[in-house]
């Protein structure tokens, strides 16, 4: 289950909880059913349609009557069975029902998948106000249904979206989720590593887990799925700046250096067996690399060979 399902189902079980509670004669917190649904838009859409299944169930119980019409007429010389149990039953059939369309509804999405081959950019407007620029060598997913959803499979995108308090865009990476706060933004997923880097606005990093604000100027580091997320500083600038046709290292290992050069220029590069975690820096333009995949020697430091169809980097 990802993290916008399980916030789905939170909402849902709070929303039955109030319906149900609300309906009591004797209900007195009024206050705090007020300050729930203000708490967030999703809470009054979700109290909602479980409210209009609850009056339907009603009103299925008000019409209902025995299958035989006869019984009505004849006089009561036997005990009846209480008809409470019938209509509880009946009740919760309905909610459980109508909230299970509900989930199946919110839950379920009408995605198209976009992938760009290595060294090649692409860009999706989901909005007037929102793009989506792919890098080469990315998968996405998008929702034809919902403009404020997308998920990263693999590789690197750079978000820039309009904010919108009541529907924030929210990106799924793996089992993590990264939600706008009026943002400018870019994402790298490689197997288990991950970066979120912040030019602009700031992004939330899994609001029901770790709960991490990343600001402008920051960056959210994590070197495979088990490994410690770490916050760091990143210039402003450099934020998706792989769109201009530049790339900039800062002690960065020869693997992800490899692979975010091979994204970027259509080069098959590759890291040399013991050298992945050889850490360089340098800053890079890619069109020269394109022609000449071998002048990377020099500009970082490193041994480049080619090796069949890939160029090998490793310790000199």
């Amino acid at each position: 289950m990802t993290e916008d399902d399980k916030i789905r189902a939170e909402t849902l079980d709070a929303a039955l909880d109030w319906a149900l509670r609300t309906g009591d004669p004797g209900f007195e917190d009024w206050e705090g059913f007020t300050l729930w649904l203000g708490e967030n838009p999703a809470h009054s859409r979700a109290y909602d349609t479980v409210s209009a299944a609850v009056a339907e169930g009603a009103e299925r119980i008000a019409s209902a009557r025995p299958a035989n019409d006869d019984a009505l007429a004849a006089p009561a010389v036997a005990p009846r069975r209480s008809a409470r149990p019938w209509i509880g039953g009946a009740m919760a059939a309905s909610l459980a029902l109508v909230a299970g369309l509900w989930m199946w509804q919110a839950g379920s999405r009408d995605l198209y998948r976009i992938e760009t081959a290595p060294g090649q950019v692409r860009t999706v407007s989901l909005d007037a106000q929102t793009r989506v620029d792919l890098a080469g060598g990315t998968a996405m997913e998008f929702d034809r249904k919902d403009p404020r959803f997308a998920r990263l499979e693999s590789g690197q995108a750079l978000f820039t979206v309009r904010h919108d308090e009541a529907h924030p865009f929210s990106v799924a990476v793996g089992e993590d989720t990264l939600v706008d706060v009026g943002t400018v933004f870019d994402v790298r997923h490689d197997g288990g590593d991950l970066s979120v880097a912040v030019s602009e606005g700031a992004v939330q990093f899994n609001p029901r887990a770790q709960d991490l604000r990343i600001s402008p100027g920051e960056v959210l580091q994590r070197h495979g799925k088990s490994g410690d997320y770490t916050l760091g500083r990143i210039a402003p600038e450099q934020v998706g700046e792989w769109r201009e046709g530049r790339v900039t290292f800062d002690e960065a290992p020869l693997g992800e250096v490899a692979a975010d050069l091979a994204r970027a220029t259509g080069v098959a590069y590759a890291v040399a067996p013991g050298s992945a975690e050889r850490k360089v820096s340098g800053s890079l333009l890619v069109a020269p690399l394109r022609s000449d995949p071998a002048a990377l020697g020099p500009l970082l430091g490193v041994a480049v060979r080619a090796e069949g169809q890939r160029w090998m980097i490793g310790v000199p």
